[in-house]
């Protein structure tokens, strides 16, 4: 995976408390828990500050409130390598005034049927959680393939089990942070679309 900097999630009141070093271990602490109170930092210091409340800072959901205009940008794409069975998705993501790069592999069996889709899915699910993860008021996703959105929106009904429990996460972050989806059309000489293929089939590299 391509990450600018390492990550520090600090949740001062959740299922459980304390310092994470990844998102997931982070939001199965916090999504679904009422008053959750957490945020990231780049230092495990600051993290520790937090918690013990020597820092004044605001926990994620004061920070919209304080943030005023908070949108993040999100274009994403997937990939899917035959010869491993593994698909992937690029994610290029734009958040005050920084750019964010990820590319994840995967082979998971509820959704590697679905190839390059599948990708698309996670990259989609990756926007998400980062825009739940920096406290961000509303997300907006540019996308090529059309079930991105309509699984979410209930426009196509999900029945593959992959595809019910990307809807369910849409359904769980939406109840945070506002989130619009942008069609795009692929290879049509998009640069940040293009970009974010370039990442996603990058993530084989290696396999």
């Amino acid at each position: 995976m391509i990450r600018l900097a390492k990550k520090y999630y600090a949740v001062k009141e959740g299922k459980k408390t304390g310092i994470f070093t990844t998102w997931d271990e982070c939001k199965r602490n916090v999504l679904g828990y009422s008053g959750a109170e957490y945020k990231s930092f780049t230092s495990k210091a600051e993290a520790e500050e937090y918690l013990t409340g020597s820092q004044d800072t605001m926990p994620a959901k004061a920070d919209k409130e304080m943030e005023g205009e908070s949108e993040v940008v999100a274009y994403v794409d997937g990939s899917f390598n035959k010869a491993s069975s593994e698909f992937s998705y690029g994610a290029v993501i734009f958040y005050q005034g920084e750019q964010w790069r990820f590319a994840e592999k995967f082979n998971d069996p509820d959704l590697v049927s679905m190839r390059n889709v599948a990708g698309e899915i996670k990259g989609s699910e990756r926007a998400m959680a980062f825009a739940v993860e920096q406290g961000a008021q509303s997300l907006t996703i540019y996308h090529d393939y059309e079930g991105i959105a309509k699984w979410c929106t209930g426009s196509w009904q999900a029945r593959k089990p992959g595809t019910i429990a990307y809807k369910q996460y849409f359904d769980e972050i939406k109840k945070d942070v506002d989130i619009r989806f942008v069609k795009v059309k692929s290879h049509s000489g998009n640069e940040l679309n293009d970009l974010a293929d370039k990442l996603a089939k990058g993530a084989f590299i290696g396999s």
